[in-house]
């Protein structure tokens, strides 16, 4: 399997090139990669918890799927090691549906003639991504008041995971 390009590519927030043509099968992508993140819903969705942590990005940014998956890794790990599987929810508040693309060029010796690209070159789709606005929550976590602390390390955890600075706010649940 081909490993992936580093995010520094892909984190720019814009929409892509849409490629119009007058042949109809053209004019969309024709596959979209598969989702790889297992799970948007994670501990006790039906129990009452008295607060709810988010964490928040401070910047518009694309992530891709596989950060968002990692993180979720991490921090569930992290509260059911501390917490048990009923202490907790977490949940995942974005989905990535922004399909990827890259145009493949050929590398290696003998090919410096014909990678020179084109001006806007389709692609073909490699992966998915969530496009995220300043100050929309991307995961929460509630738990009961005394574990805080938990949640909160858990929050960092993730955040360590994804390429911007966030910050984690907490909210009283009603």
């Amino acid at each position: 399997m081909a490993k992936l390009k580093k995010f520094c590519a892909y984190r720019k927030l814009e929409r892509p090139y849409t490629r119009i043509s007058k042949y109809r099968k053209k004019s969309y992508i024709r596959i979209t990669p598969t989702i790889k993140i297992i799970r948007f819903d994670m501990g006790d969705p039906k129990k009452k918890f008295e607060v709810r942590l988010d964490l928040i990005p401070k910047s518009s940014i694309q992530v891709r799927q596989e950060a968002i998956e990692s993180a979720r890794q991490t921090s569930a790990r992290w509260l059911e090691k501390n917490l048990s599987k009923n202490g907790f929810h977490f949940k995942i508040r974005i989905f990535p549906f922004q399909v990827l693309r890259e145009n493949p060029l050929a590398a290696g010796a003998g090919a410096d003639r014909m990678s020179t690209g084109m001006a806007k070159p389709f692609g073909k789709p490699i992966g998915i991504a969530a496009q995220i606005k300043k100050g929309k929550p991307i995961f929460s976590i509630s738990v009961d008041k005394q574990h805080i602390a938990v949640a909160r390390s858990a929050m960092a955890r993730a955040s360590k995971k994804m390429p911007c600075s966030f910050s984690v706010t907490v909210v009283e649940n009603k």
